[in-house]
């Protein structure tokens, strides 16, 4: 399937009713049209002349991708990853759509040279309103002082410039048997000047006209919120072969290449840095603003701008496989997918315009029949009527707030996979944690020391630990170097399996590790006494001896991070009613950082299915969201109502969970909770205002003071009001995080 970008849609309805007609074109039964992202999905062989005729009827327009540079060298040089770009689905989620990279990319770069074409169409629109506005001020003006022709000319300009797309989409429709926003206009239209109500049918299709082009500027605002996030990747990359520079595009990266990234410019794909040393911003992947040092050996994602220093960076991934292309791919498809509520809505304005066209039938025909009323009055009342039951408000109630609030978490590197796990983070009762890597850093360090033997102690640990790779002796060597303390050689280094470690070391044979390690040793009371007290404090206990003596004791300990305690405080205000700590470490260890970051509860000794059990546990008190690595943690994000994954946008954390923390903190989660309990009560909020008004203009009928004018009022005084009110979400100020 070819992906295109259209432009000018200015409804769901008008999408919905689009697809349709192109969908009984020739090969046109698979296309799809989405409202949200503005993105038409068609088969490669359907006549794009004629979906393009379809579209202009409603002022829409294709935009279609251009051939980029170096297309026919690309497909060589990037041997066997130019087949990414085609249509494999086989490798799943991620994998499956990357193809679609190659298409979004292009449409971004063509859509530059076309945008004012869209900017064009709008302008041609004010235009005709303008006119058309003038056209009925002129007319209202010189209605004592020229001819009844003359001034019914006037009104019928007016209307035919602003309201002619609507007329003839409405007669189609109505032919067809088919009600919606169009149909109802028509027949309202028609109704109004078949009872010499010009005035009014006029300013009906002025208003119409306006509301129209009001909600398809507010849904392209939010449209050009989320295309401003999908344009932060790169298009070529310098690549160097033997001191050669050559620009390629960034699909033509193969593993293994060296790629030069100058100072302002940016990374084209997730690697490591082969020379050079500069400060890289990672906000486009992370939401973080500040930053980072990097230099040869650390990895660096594709898409973070380089800013001082001059990098060469050795490719890990082609393009289609980096954080970025994946990030990016995430967030488009987060657009597509339809909240319950949007469902409801969609299914709702279906039955309701029949609904709404019952009710004016019963307007018109009920009182003059029943009650002596006068044809004409209650003609013009059903009229009415059909004006107010336009469902633009109430279809536009959702989809402008759910795309803002996912553009305002993606800006802030927290990735919500769609809409409808962005409607429940706001619905969350109950946050589970995982301990290692999410409450703590998941690194062991020295939290205590106690020293018999100070000269000797921390030089023999040293000397015995420097050569190892395991987490606990890493931590002995941060401290030994916090300490600026340089060990000496250790000798005749032994392991002993499930104890630690022997070896000479200036002569002397030493023993270091567990408490098994030194049991050659009799341990009086105050070593005995030190360590009970540093096992109640829940810290794991590497000690260091000689053949007859202690010399010390490190308790290491997984480290809390530093924002945890105020995130979690964040996020009990933020609505959260209970945070709970799920770890399989022991009972104290798990006692000491709930503690310290104020958990409301926590569960030690939990094996993975522990913690799935748990989870269906707590989920008979409230909704739960588990967030956790992405990694160990797979099961319980799976089993939760709501996975979040944190760390750095690894790859099982894109996979696995819902919501993905591109940061390795969580000092953000309580800014993305706000956003989306923000977006569900605007949801509401805008459900009530454009029913509430409806209902009220309805209930004007029962007296008879009902007008053409005061329904179209209603109707677009609604739509903009839900609009403006969505795009509030990408106006809200951004609050500074810890971490």
């Amino acid at each position: 399937m070819a992906e295109y970008k259209v432009k000018g849609l200015s409804c769901g309805g008008c999408a919905q009713r689009l697809e349709d007609e192109i969908r009984r074109l020739e090969h046109g039964s698979d296309a799809k049209l989405s409202f949200n992202s503005g993105k038409l999905t068609l088969h490669p062989l359907i006549d794009l002349a004629k979906v393009e005729q379809i579209l202009k009827t409603d002022g829409a327009a294709l935009i279609r991708p251009q051939p980029r540079p170096h297309q026919h060298d690309q497909n060589h040089a990037s041997g066997g990853h130019s087949h990414s770009h085609g249509h494999d689905h086989s490798h799943g989620h991620d994998h499956g759509h990357d193809h679609s990279h190659g298409h979004v990319h292009h449409d971004h770069d063509d859509s530059h040279g076309h945008d004012h074409s869209h900017g064009g169409s709008h302008s041609r629109i004010w235009g005709l309103l303008i006119t058309s506005g003038a056209l009925y001020a002129a007319a209202l003006l010189l209605g004592g002082q020229i001819g009844e022709p003359y001034l019914i000319g006037l009104y019928l300009l007016a209307t035919v410039l602003s309201g002619y797309t609507t007329f003839m989409r409405g007669l189609k429709n109505l032919f067809r048997l088919r009600f919606d926003i169009d149909t109802l206009m028509t027949v309202a239209l028609v109704g109004a000047v078949s009872i010499g109500e010009w005035k009014e049918a006029t300013l009906v299709a002025i208003l119409f006209g306006l509301n129209e082009l009001l909600e398809g500027m507010g849904m392209e605002k939010a449209r050009r919120t989320m295309e401003t996030l999908l344009q932060v990747a790169p298009k070529e990359a310098v690549k160097v072969v033997n001191g050669v520079e050559t620009v390629i595009p960034i699909e033509a990266l193969a593993v293994g290449d060296i790629v030069l990234v100058k100072p302002g410019e940016k990374i084209p794909s997730d690697g490591t840095i082969a020379e050079g040393r500069s400060s890289v911003n990672e906000a486009a992947i992370t939401g973080e603003s500040m930053p980072i040092e990097k230099t040869a050996g650390e990895f660096v994602f594709g898409g973070s701008l380089n800013n001082d220093g001059v990098l060469r960076v050795r490719i890990d991934k082609p393009y289609s496989d980096s954080s970025l292309a994946k990030i990016l791919h995430l967030v488009e498809e987060a657009q597509e997918t339809k909240t319950p509520t949007e469902l409801f809505i969609n299914k709702f304005a279906k039955i309701y315009t029949p609904l709404i066209m019952i009710i004016a039938a019963l307007v018109i025909i009920v009182p003059p029949l029943m009650l002596g009323g006068d044809w004409g009055k209650w003609l013009y009342q059903g009229l009415a009527v059909l004006i107010v039951g336009c469902p633009c408000a109430l279809i536009l109630s959702s989809p402008i707030a759910i795309i803002s609030g996912i553009a305002r978490n993606a800006r802030n590197g927290i990735l919500v996979k769609g809409g409808v796990f962005l409607e429940q983070l706001g619905k969350i009762d109950i946050l589970a944690f995982d301990k290692t890597g999410t409450l703590t850093k998941g690194e062991p360090h020295v939290q205590r020391t106690v020293v018999y033997a100070e000269e000797r102690f921390y030089r023999v640990a040293g000397a015995m630990e420097k050569s190892s790779s395991h987490p606990l002796a890493k931590a002995i060597m941060k401290e030994l170097d916090r300490l600026s303390i340089v060990p000496p050689d250790a000798e005749e280094m032994q392991n002993q399996t499930g104890k630690g470690l022997t070896a000479k070391v200036e002569g002397r044979t030493y023993w270091i590790g567990s408490e098994k390690a030194i049991d050659h040793i009799t341990l009086n009371d105050t070593v005995r006494a030190s360590i009970e007290e540093l096992k109640n404090e829940g810290l794991t206990l590497v000690l260091v001896a000689d053949t007859d003596h202690i010399l010390g004791i490190f308790g290491i300990a997984d480290e809390v991070r530093e924002e945890s305690r105020h995130t979690i405080a964040a996020l009990h205000r933020a609505g959260i009613r209970e945070t709970v700590m799920l770890t399989g470490d022991h009972r104290k260890t798990a006692e000491k950082v709930a503690a310290a970051v104020g958990v409301s509860n926590y569960y030690s000794n939990l094996l993975p299915e522990d913690k799935v059990a748990k989870i269906k546990e707590l989920e008979q008190h409230g909704r739960v969201a588990m967030i956790g690595d992405g990694m160990n943690d797979a099961p319980a994000l799976a089993a939760a109502q709501l996975g979040i994954a944190m760390g750095k946008g690894t790859d099982s954390a894109i996979e696995t969970a819902d919501i993905v923390l591109m940061q390795d903190h969580l000092g953000k989660l309580p800014e993305a909770i706000r956003i989306s309990k923000k977006v569900n009560r605007i949801i509401k909020f805008n459900i009530s205002v454009s029913l509430g008004l409806k209902l009220l203009a309805i209930l004007l009928t029962i007296p008879g003071w009902l007008t053409l004018w005061i329904a179209i009022l209603s109707d677009m005084g609604a739509t903009i009001f839900v609009t403006l009110v969505s795009l509030t979400i990408l106006l809200q100020t951004r609050q500074k995080q810890p971490g």
